[in-house]
């Protein structure tokens, strides 16, 4: 079932996280303090809407990494239920997209809470005051539709924001399969 994102409230300030990479790295939201732009991507490995758009959300990042956007992926499926998702699959992933960015696994899913994370893709896109600015679709493409994957609406923002400019008005809840959280730590806004 396509669950959609919650729609953060915009000018919020990026929840703190501190996770380990694909590579048993720990990485923090302080390691992306000097970016112009900051890009959180809530995603997996098994779920069809983030594999639809994955390959062009690689092209995409390392363009704008060009650019001076920090962007990192987060995964916070419950790796019981959906093995797939375990981190042990996560450095397969991120070689085989060729993600330029760090992949993270959010184990308690306290990270996914503190962002109101729904779906696989949620997207994020705070300024370099880390203020959200963004949060939405990545275009208007799913599986099926037959809408060309471009990253539109992520461009868009991440355009605005680094010519200064204010982000669309504009935002399109963002549509995949809902985050699979553990049995017992399901979060309030995720039975809406």
């Amino acid at each position: 079932m396509a669950v959609a994102s919650t729609m953060l409230a915009l000018g919020t300030p990026a929840p703190s996280f501190q996770l380990k990479d694909t590579e048993d790295r720990l990485v923090c939201l302080d390691d992306f303090t000097t970016a112009a732009a900051l890009v959180v991507v809530f995603l997996c490995n098994h779920c069809p809407y983030v594999q639809h758009i994955a390959d062009r959300l690689a092209e995409l990042s390392a363009e704008y990494i060009d650019r001076d956007v920090a962007i990192v992926g987060i995964n916070s499926n419950d790796p019981d239920r959906y093995p797939e998702d375990a981190p042990s699959s996560m450095s397969e992933e991120k070689r085989r997209r060729g993600y330029p960015f760090p992949y993270l696994f959010d184990e308690t899913q306290e990270v996914a809470k503190a962002y109101r994370a729904a779906c696989t893709p949620d997207l994020y896109v705070f300024d370099s005051e880390a203020r959200l600015v963004y949060r939405g679709q990545f275009d208007g493409s799913r599986p099926g539709n037959d809408v060309p994957v471009t990253g539109y609406d992520l461009c868009a923002a991440l355009d605005s924001v680094l010519t200064g400019m204010p982000a669309p008005e504009d935002q399109i809840p963002s549509i995949g399969c809902g985050i699979k959280w553990r049995p017992d730590n399901e979060p309030d806004y995720a039975s809406r």
